[in-house]
C-alpha cells in the first residue's frame, strides 16, 4: 500500500481539481446557480458581480494548481512504474468527495459564502445536503475502489 501513496496523492489532488472545475464551470458559469460569494454579495449590482467573478477566478486558479500538481505526481508515478488504474480511479473519487465535503461544510454551511442553488432561498438546504451526500458517496466509492484494488 505504501508503494501507492504518491499515486493516491495524485488521484486525490486530481479529484479535488476536477471536482472543483466541474463545480465552477457547471454551477457558477453554465447554470449560474451561484458564485463564490453570492450569499454575502448578491449578484444585484455590477460591483458585486465583479467581486464575485474575481473570487470565482481565484477558485479556478486553486483548481488549476491542484490539477497541475496532480499531473506532476502522476507523471512521477508513471516514471517509477508505481501505477495501478483501480487505485488511481478510486483516489479520483476520493478527491472529488473531499472537495464536495469540504466545500459543502465550509463554504455552504459554516461560512455561508454561497449555497448550491442560490436562486431558491426557501429550499437551499435541500440542494446543499444533496451536494454533501454526493461527496460522502464519492468518498465511500473511492475508499471501496482503493481497498478492492489493493486486495487483488
Amino acid at each position: 500500500m505504501s508503494r501507492y501513496r504518491p499515486l493516491i496523492a495524485a488521484g486525490v489532488l486530481m479529484g479535488i481539481g476536477l471536482g472543483g472545475f466541474l463545480d465552477g464551470i457547471l454551477f457558477h458559469q453554465i447554470l449560474q446557480f451561484h458564485n463564490m460569494l453570492s450569499n454575502r454579495l448578491p449578484r444585484t449590482t455590477l460591483a458585486n458581480e465583479e467581486i464575485n467573478m474575481f473570487w470565482d477566478g481565484m477558485f479556478h486558479a486553486f483548481c488549476w494548481i491542484a490539477t497541475v500538481v496532480a499531473l506532476w505526481l502522476l507523471w512521477r508515478c508513471i516514471v517509477h512504474h508505481a501505477i495501478d488504474g483501480g487505485i488511481y480511479f478510486g483516489a479520483l473519487w476520493l478527491g472529488w468527495g473531499v472537495f464536495n465535503v469540504v466545500e459543502g461544510l465550509i463554504d455552504h454551511e459554516i461560512l455561508q459564502l454561497h449555497h448550491v442553488y442560490q436562486n431558491d432561498p426557501v429550499h437551499f438546504l435541500r440542494w446543499d445536503l444533496a451536494f454533501l451526500l454526493c461527496g460522502i458517496l464519492f468518498l465511500l466509492m473511492g475508499r471501496w475502489l482503493i481497498g478492492r484494488s489493493t486486495q487483488t
